[in-house]
């Protein structure tokens, strides 16, 4: 069934509305995927595994599952694509997952689900940087807005009751910066090649970038611990979060932009502020229970909003 959903990227296109639409099917179930991996993933940090251990395993199966989907699809990258590969293996994989789970494994699923809102913001100011492209009024009001949202909360984990933490708040806004990244230099890839020879590469690259770190702590991981939650959990993560989110992600890209791409992580926090209050109120005296107040809650509306912003289309002035 995976692999039925590549194979037509070697054949002819059926209309462009229906790629479109399957595209933004794609990115939906990613982004929910996502919104509940923050506590999930947090539940067993670091108390029953440790984040870069978490990664390595996370890396590790990943890379199997994709390289034996790909095994299907015979196709071979240019020796001068391969540069930029090792680029996104580092960016889309290496950095982006040691950096998040490292950073949620130190503050609140909540805190990190808003920071990743700022993922758009990053990507417009990269495309404008790296892509030329054209800067708004609209989009420099909503750069600003969402900027704004993201340092009130990132300083503000450091003050606040709950799992919050300003260390786990910044790696985590750079892992969103890692991510931005990504997509930008994986773009001109996707008109090339198929997206699982991509995300295939990448998990490979991204799983030699992480072994110095992942490696030492894998090594003392004391498995006897785990449960059968602990197992779940990490099975969620493995098949949902990595296997199928990124193969949605990949697959999105082809026919959408990145901004579009990242604008739908603005559901994140949404699902995560649900999760976190049911949570919260089936559980007495959860740990998550003081994960939201009211700085949150605004910084949450400055990001989503100026996110609205950035993506607004229609006539505007340019600035540049």
């Amino acid at each position: 069934m995976i692999i039925a959903l590549f194979l037509p990227c070697f054949e002819n296109q059926t209309s462009v509305i229906a790629n479109t639409l399957k595209a933004h099917l794609a990115l939906l179930g990613a982004n929910l995927i996502y919104g509940f991996n923050y506590i999930i993933a947090k539940g067993i940090m670091p108390h029953k595994i440790n984040a870069s251990a978490f990664v390595f395993i996370r890396l590790f199966c990943g890379t199997i599952l994709f390289w034996i989907v790909k095994s299907a699809i015979k196709e071979k990258v240019a020796k001068k694509d391969m540069l930029r590969l090792v680029l996104c293996g580092l960016l889309g994989a290496a950095a982006n997952q040691l950096l998040f789970f490292n950073g949620l494994s130190l503050t609140s699923p909540i805190d990190a689900s808003i920071i990743m809102t700022s993922t758009p913001i990053l990507v417009l100011a990269f495309s404008a940087l790296i892509l030329d492209e054209r800067l708004t009024y609209f989009k420099l009001l909503g750069t600003m807005l969402a900027g704004v949202g993201a340092i009130v909360l990132i300083v503000h984990g450091n003050r606040s009751a709950g799992t919050s933490s300003l260390l786990g708040n910044m790696l985590v806004f750079l892992n969103a910066t890692a991510y931005a990244l990504y997509l930008i230099t994986v773009k001109p890839l996707m008109k090339k090649y198929n997206p699982l020879t991509l995300i295939s590469w990448v998990f490979l690259y991204g799983f030699i970038f992480m072994l110095p770190f992942g490696l030492p702590e894998i090594i003392t991981t004391s498995f006897k611990d785990f449960t059968i939650s602990t197992i779940l959990a990490i099975g969620f993560v493995v098949v949902f979060t990595t296997f199928f989110a990124y193969l949605f992600n990949i697959y999105a890209l082809k026919y959408v932009s990145p901004s579009v791409n990242s604008s739908y992580i603005y559901l994140q926090p949404v699902v995560n502020f649900v999760i976190v209050s049911v949570y919260a109120a089936l559980i007495t005296n959860s740990v998550y229970s003081q994960d939201i107040d009211i700085v949150k809650i605004m910084s949450c509306i400055l990001v989503i909003t100026g996110v609205y912003l950035v993506s607004k289309t229609g006539r505007q002035k340019s600035l540049l």
